[in-house]
């Protein structure tokens, strides 16, 4: 430990600074990282009084603690690692902001596509019109009944409850969704 202060109080006042931030930042960065693996991981926001975050959209905000962490990680280490090559303090904080903003803006652009990879299930009939199916129950003639179809949506075998307003449907038939009734499915023969 005692090696550790000699080095902290040989470096100058601009190198102190980075290290600290540097050193803060990854350890917080780290933490969220093993916090995230265990699952036990969350993304706070700021709360300002006026609700304004600048909200980036999808429940990513430009000021979350990540977002904050991950800006101080990329200053702390760009400042870091520009002590020794240039002597113009200016240049060092300007391309540490720089390095900073990069690395918020990479967090943030990954966030949301991995946002985009989310996917709850949940299927939205709308989606279904015009699709084909089979009749798995025969359909009674002019709406007089339900019979039920099957439909791949996304890859997964759907079993709907369907009518028809046409004439009745067998079992077997290919049929195709032309209206929504609510969400049942309003289907007719496919033509050959």
């Amino acid at each position: 430990m005692e090696i550790i202060q000699q080095w902290y109080t040989n470096l100058t006042a601009i190198e102190q600074f980075f290290w600290t931030i540097a050193l803060i930042a990854s350890t917080v960065f780290l933490v969220q990282a093993v916090l995230t693996l265990i699952g036990m991981d969350s993304d706070y926001d700021f709360d300002f009084a006026d609700g304004d975050t600048m909200d980036m959209g999808g429940a990513l905000s430009l000021f979350s603690i990540r977002s904050i962490v991950n800006f101080f990680v990329g200053f702390g280490w760009c400042g870091v690692s520009m002590i020794g090559s240039t002597e113009n303090t200016f240049l060092i904080y300007a391309v540490s902001v720089l390095a900073g903003i990069a690395f918020t803006s990479m967090y943030l652009f990954l966030r949301r596509k991995l946002k985009g990879l989310e996917s709850n299930g949940s299927l939205n009939m709308t989606d279904c019109l015009g699709m084909e199916g089979s009749v798995y129950l025969r359909i009674p003639a002019r709406k007089k009944g339900k019979g039920k179809i099957q439909v791949s949506v996304n890859g997964s075998i759907h079993e709907f409850d369907a009518v028809t307003q046409g004439e009745q449907i067998p079992t077997g038939e290919l049929v195709k969704i032309v209206a929504l009734e609510g969400n049942t499915p309003v289907v007719a023969k496919c033509q050959e």
